[in-house]
């Protein structure tokens, strides 16, 4: 039997803002796991970003900090210009290494720190997007027994993300954007997959 989850990780880009408010309204407002979010904005700040998610979110959504333990029932969005890592620890870090993919924060690099970190336990859930971001990472998840959730790209603003991550991962689960939260309060709450 699979470990329960104890941390999800999101990654999105074009399209995101729409996305991420679907998701996180759509999630429990007693949702017990920590969020780790990269969307790229091409934002400086993400202040107004978790402001304009946290109007529809259930959740609390703040802004990843350098050393902190990702908090339950918390979304934590990577800081512009930064990578966030998970580190051995379990608590967040950030990096000022070279772009991946033409990004940082990458989502490859935070899903692939989480792998590396929580295997069986990480959630990794890619959404809409317009550059193959997160497909290596998602496969790292896959690779440790982490659970691998895309939105369909039949359904995403940008199909590109979903389409790439799927090629090289696949998914254990693969749906429309307004499903994919209540999958993650299920998946939460009894741990079933």
């Amino acid at each position: 039997m699979a470990p329960a989850p104890t941390l999800v990780v999101v990654g999105c880009s074009a399209g995101g803002l729409h996305a991420l408010h679907v998701l996180l309204a759509g999630l429990a407002s007693d949702f017990p796991l920590p969020v780790a979010v990269v969307c790229h904005t091409g934002s400086e700040d993400v202040t107004l970003l978790c402001e304009l998610l946290e109007r529809t979110s259930a959740l609390p959504v703040v802004e990843a900090v350098e050393r902190r333990a990702p908090t339950p029932g918390t979304v934590h969005i990577a800081p512009s210009g930064y990578h966030l890592l998970i580190g051995d620890d379990g608590r967040f870090s950030l990096s000022v290494d070279p772009r991946v993919g033409f990004a940082r924060p990458s989502i490859d690099v935070l899903f692939e720190s989480a792998a590396a970190y929580g295997g069986a336990r990480v959630v990794g859930v890619i959404m809409t997007g317009a550059n193959s971001d997160g497909a290596q990472g998602l496969q790292r998840i896959r690779e440790r027994d982490g659970l691998a959730i895309v939105q369909d790209p039949a359904d995403a603003e940008v199909d590109h993300m979903p389409a790439a991550a799927l090629a090289q991962a696949g998914a254990d689960h693969c749906l429309p954007l307004v499903e994919i939260a209540p999958l993650l309060n299920r998946i939460a709450k009894d741990g079933r997959r």
